[in-house]
């Protein structure tokens, strides 16, 4: 396939802080894209309610996610970027070109595909520290307002979301009792000083309706073998996310998609790629890469007799 006929120089699923950071990039290298979202520009930027480490002096995410919206507007209007609204299925890499299958039947092909789909929300089911009823469903911390906080309440996980939540509201005088695995020590370390948090380090949590009224019980056993029964009011959900990738993507042992692992014309930018790697600056600036790197490679390098 001859790179005029493809529908774009780049196809990029997501409308967040990578997806649109891939879009700009692709405009200022004059680079037609393709942005693939089924949901609103900016993801779940619209959830975080205080950010601290973008440069650029947001204050929140509906904020940041404004100025993304507007970016691709812009591109939109100078005819510099298509922003399609769908679900996409499949991505797919090939000698000759890069291709993405939409829910809806639809097939757009490139030079390379940028997937920024990032990361979706851990359920307590799919967790082995945690065990509840088979109707348990429990909201997620960043959704909370104090105001609905009134009673005891715990916290399912010491992710990163919690310290979010903590410089969000700085009046809410709640006290967050942090069920904490191991393997959520080191990000609780950045909240351990607010006095709002109450750390209960944990190695299982069992969480069941109680005899009688309302609300749960929530047996723990501690890091130390000790047992111990509280009343919980109300549970949130703050355990981690899990990667949102698409079929056609190769995984590495924990469910991510490291770039130098997909097919040549494939390229992960944002949370999919690491949970090392999951801030909004960072997603930003691999997006910007992933579109350096294809555009090198054809305009320095080509591939196949691929040109821009």
């Amino acid at each position: 396939m001859n790179a005029s006929s493809y529908d774009a120089n780049v196809l990029v699923v997501g409308a967040g802080p990578a997806g649109v950071a891939a879009s700009l990039m692709a405009a200022s290298l004059n680079l037609r894209a393709i942005v693939v979202e089924s949901g609103p520009v900016g993801g779940k930027l619209h959830r975080i309610g205080a950010l601290e480490n973008v440069p650029g002096c947001w204050l929140t995410g509906p904020q940041f996610a404004e100025a993304l919206a507007a970016d691709l507007e812009r591109l939109q209007e100078a005819g510099r970027c298509t922003l399609v609204r769908g679900h996409v299925l499949k991505a797919s890499g090939h000698d000759d070109r890069a291709e993405l299958v939409l829910a809806d039947g639809r097939v757009f092909t490139a030079g390379s595909i940028v997937v920024a789909t990032g990361v979706t929300e851990l359920s307590p089911s799919e967790l082995e520290w945690v065990s509840a009823p088979t109707d348990f469903s429990v909201s997620p911390l960043w959704r909370a307002t104090p105001q609905e906080l009134t009673g005891r309440t715990y916290v399912l996980g010491a992710d990163r979301p919690l310290g979010t939540w903590l410089r969000a509201h700085p009046d809410a005088t709640t006290t967050l009792h942090v069920l904490c695995p191991p393997s959520d020590e080191y990000k609780a370390a950045e909240v351990e000083d607010d006095g709002r948090v109450r750390l209960v380090p944990v190695s299982h949590a069992a969480i069941s309706r109680p005899a009688s009224g309302d609300g749960w019980t929530v047996e723990v056993k501690g890091q130390d073998g000790t047992k111990n029964v509280y009343a919980a009011t109300s549970i949130l959900n703050n355990l981690g996310s899990k990667p949102a990738g698409l079929a056609g993507l190769i995984s590495d042992g924990d469910g991510y998609h490291p770039s130098d692992q997909q097919h040549r014309r494939i390229r992960i930018a944002g949370d999919l790629r690491s949970a090392r790697f999951q801030r909004i600056a960072t997603a930003q600036g691999s997006g910007a890469e992933a579109v350096l790197a294809y555009y090198y490679d054809t305009a320095l390098r080509p591939m196949n007799g691929a040109t821009r």
